[in-house]
């Protein structure tokens, strides 16, 4: 197989879509409102997106991503968008299908990944027509349900439902196999694979793939597969490319302290809910500890605030710190984010605010939890609080599960001897291909690559079917 995606989120959709021929053109008589980028359009009218130079065209573009060609895919498909502006895109897609690359897109859930296992009902933060995929403006699917975005937001139930829906119309379901968990990628030198694998794979790649047969090396992808049944049916796939795109919320973070792994200890939100669901927790429970300063602690508030289930809010920032996401979210768009942010502020132990239910702890961090349900904090002069609490949800953060690489990914990370983390460890890729420097045939997309927005996760999966389609050879003259 030319090529296995691991990984069925929105960078592995968009990659599919790519690698199935559907190939983005500049739209004539269209205008950029940059105008270096439009001169540059205009000068290879005729020459497909991915054919072109991405280096050259991302060049000088400027906007809320690291990344040039997630800005450079971002702009061609929403131009004005960060100016609150509604241009339409520039780009027209024409479906080639002598330049489709024979692909797996493998994904443990239905396509969409994580955002099936997000509470339905959580509006995004970004932008509902920031969730899209190229050729169906989520907008105007939204409109087909005759539905209307809240304050210009969705939900994550559109959006996996958007995601499914996505695949369906496109014609990609075929190249997806669900239900798949992956347990080892590694590299194997064409001589250790069986004649019958072997002779899969010249069938694939003797009309469609240019490779090196001498020094041919490719990938041994394992794992199972899901029967309806539950049972699990092993599978190998030999490929010559490796996509990761497996995003970040395999793993949430823990906190390392003892009694961490109570049962009333809870490291995702999902758990707050079904506690609601099963009346295990109500109005008259102790308070319910929520640890975390990020839009996931911010969701638990909220969902607790809604019930009139009260709070202990713990996180070690200090509530007027730049860092804290809070202070970055324009108020408008916001205003739920706000309300947290203002109890926060009004509502600390030390002084007693309008908020009833709620006590919030800046600067403090947990030391221990106890069997009888006793937790112990600590604040930044060294004085500890204790308090009763009826359940504890630990909400700082994810980590990526890589453990089916060699050595959990973490030689491919830009610091190579720490774990990969999409924020501060993203692994290390080649900006206009997203190959990983340490690993040829490899490549990562999204969160991996340190693209951490739907919206800009899509350049990501430009540049990779760009770079397979020049491997391919399968380059208009």
């Amino acid at each position: 197989m030319p090529v296995v995606i691991i990984g069925n989120g929105p960078s592995g959709i968009c990659l599919s879509y790519l690698l199935s021929g559907y190939i983005p053109y500049f739209k004539r008589d269209s205008l950029h409102p940059h105008p270096i980028l439009q001169r540059k359009l205009e000068e290879a009218p005729g020459v497909s997106i991915l054919d072109q130079d991405l280096e050259y065209l991302s060049e000088g573009l400027e906007g809320r991503s690291h990344s040039p060609v997630a800005l450079l895919f971002d702009t061609l498909q929403r131009p004005d968008t960060d100016f609150g502006g509604t241009a339409e895109s520039v780009l027209t897609w024409w479906h080639k299908t002598d330049r489709a690359v024979p692909h797996l897109v493998l994904g443990r859930n239905a396509p969409g990944g994580a955002w099936h296992s997000i509470e339905g009902s959580m509006v995004t933060l970004s932008r509902g027509e920031w969730m899209g995929l190229p050729d169906l403006p989520f907008k105007d699917w939204l409109k087909q349900k005759r539905r209307g975005l809240r304050n210009n937001r969705a939900t994550a139930e559109d959006i996996a439902q958007y995601y499914q829906h996505y695949v369906m119309k496109k014609g990609l379901q075929k190249n997806f196999r669900c239900g798949t968990v992956v347990t080892s990628v590694r590299k194997v030198s064409a001589e250790s694979i069986s004649s019958h694998a072997q002779k899969g794979l010249q069938e694939h790649s003797d009309s469609l793939w240019n490779f090196n047969e001498k020094s041919m090396e490719v990938f041994q992808v394992d794992g199972f597969f899901k029967t309806v049944k539950g049972d699990k049916e092993p599978f190998s796939i030999y490929a010559e490319n490796v996509v990761l795109a497996t995003g970040t919320y395999d793993s949430p973070t823990w906190l390392g302290v003892k009694g961490e792994n109570l049962s009333y200890v809870h490291h995702q939100l999902s758990a707050l809910e079904e506690a609601v669901n099963n009346n295990n927790i109500g109005i008259m429970s102790d308070p319910v500890l929520i640890v975390g300063a990020g839009l996931t602690a911010a969701d638990a508030i909220l969902f607790a605030h809604h019930c009139n289930i009260p709070v202990i809010h713990v996180f070690r920032r200090r509530v007027s710190d730049p860092g804290l996401i809070f202070n970055q979210l324009p108020k408008i768009m916001y205003p739920e984010y706000h309300k947290v942010y203002q109890m926060m502020k009004e509502q600390s132990a030390a002084c007693a605010g309008p908020y009833d239910c709620y006590v919030s702890l800046p600067e403090h961090h947990v030391l221990s939890f106890g069997k009888d349900k006793k937790c112990i904090f600590q604040d930044k002069n060294g004085y500890q609080k204790v308090y009763k609490i009826s359940m504890a949800l630990v909400l700082t953060g994810s980590n990526p599960n890589l453990s089916f690489l060699p050595n959990n990914g973490i030689d491919l990370a830009m610091t190579s001897d720490q774990p990969v983390n999409p924020k501060r460890n993203p692994i290390d890729v080649d900006p206009y291909t997203y190959e990983c420097t340490q690993e040829k045939g490899l490549y990562a997309l999204g969160p991996l690559a340190g693209d951490n927005f739907v919206r800009f996760v899509q350049g990501g999966a430009l540049a990779v079917a760009s770079s397979l389609l020049k491997k391919a050879n399968k380059n208009p003259p």
